[in-house]
């Protein structure tokens, strides 16, 4: 209680009250010190069950002791909680109440247990990857490492999206780009090797209109890869080919999009070895002019904070992939060089200014 000296009273005078201002206080929980969880379980199994005996198997316990802990909750609350009729037992308006509250709340607890558990013995490892990346050169391979890691499970991301890492609980990227990423670790593992593909029967089809490589190329059905960084622009001006009009009748955001149109016989594709060297392999694409050479620069990259490289799993994981895209590149150029092309080697820069004319 506070007061207030008021003058010319000849004393003091208990001070009125003041109205609350700013926020109200949050009410007062009642304390559940005491509810008897325990009676309150064995209440939710009998009221679940239909029946004390078969709770009592339930939870482990004797019949008698689970009507003990029902009779001290009825006692406690002051009501009935069940009823019998022709030798069933019948929940009664408050019992139900409490019934709904109570499987509700002990649901939420055995969910909430088997998530914790289930995090516990079953750790994760979250990857985001290009979706062409992801599909056609990532998901052919990861096997291998999860047989290795069998106490993690794996999650890919398939996204051209990259990464917030200080939002997303992402542990890694597989960033097809030409590095430079500010404020992260970025370890190249792959060069990609770029160069055009085509089905058999098609190039048959171009060569059959003319034995002149431009000509052919002027009549070709292009297929534009548009998020490639390397494109059709690029690639002519490299060579010093000049077409009448450069059109795309097939666009893709995909380059698995544009590799598989492109197996199918439906177009020219420039696009990556890296994502379809079995199809190369099977015959089932081939090199357009195997006399233009493969344009080939670091373009594959795991980038993370520096901090995930300390958890265990990301490293087993960089040090894995470093060792598969090693031996995928050395599997890629002995191909290359069996089909008579030439790889030109350089740093991506080097490949993205037209040379003058």
């Amino acid at each position: 209680m506070t007061w207030r000296w008021q003058a010319g009273t000849g004393g003091r005078r208990r001070a009125r009250p003041r109205p609350w201002r700013g926020t109200p206080p949050p009410p007062k929980l009642t304390p559940m010190r005491d509810l008897n969880l325990k009676a309150t379980e064995y209440f939710e199994a009998v009221a679940r069950l239909g029946s004390v005996t078969r709770a009592a198997d339930e939870l482990g316990v004797s019949p008698s002791a689970v009507s003990q802990q029902i009779g001290h909750l009825e006692a406690q609350f002051g009501v009935r909680l069940f009823r019998r009729e022709k030798r069933r037992l019948i929940l009664t308006l408050e019992g139900d109440r409490l019934y709904q509250t109570a499987t509700q709340a002990f649901g939420a607890i055995r969910n909430a247990r088997s998530a914790i558990t289930r995090q516990r013995d079953l750790r994760t490892l979250v990857i985001r990857a290009s979706p062409s990346f992801g599909v056609r050169w990532l998901c052919p391979r990861i096997a291998d490492f999860a047989a290795q890691n069998r106490d993690f499970a794996i999650r890919i991301d398939a996204t051209p999206d990259f990464s917030s890492f200080e939002t997303e609980a992402i542990d890694l990227d597989l960033r097809y780009g030409l590095g430079g990423w500010a404020g992260l670790s970025e370890t190249g593992i792959l060069d990609d090797m770029v160069l055009p593909l085509c089905s058999p029967s098609y190039r048959d089809e171009l060569m059959r209109h003319s034995g002149d490589r431009a000509e052919q190329l002027a009549q070709a059905r292009l297929i534009d890869s548009v998020k490639g960084f390397y494109r059709w622009d690029l690639w002519l001006a490299a060579n010093r080919i000049s077409l009448p009009s450069l059109t795309f009748p097939f666009r893709f955001d995909r380059s698995s999009m544009s590799i598989e149109l492109a197996k199918q016989g439906g177009g020219l594709t420039l696009d990556s070895v890296n994502l379809c060297l079995p199809e190369l392999m099977r015959g089932e694409l081939v090199p357009f002019a195997p006399e233009f050479e493969v344009v080939s620069f670091r373009a594959y990259w795991v980038v993370c904070p520096a901090r995930h490289l300390n958890r265990r799993i990301v490293k087993r994981f960089v040090e894995w992939l470093s060792q598969a895209c090693a031996a995928h590149e050395t599997q890629a150029r002995a191909f290359l060089a069996g089909a008579g092309c030439t790889v030109r080697t350089g740093a991506g820069p080097d490949f993205f200014e037209p040379p003058p004319r």
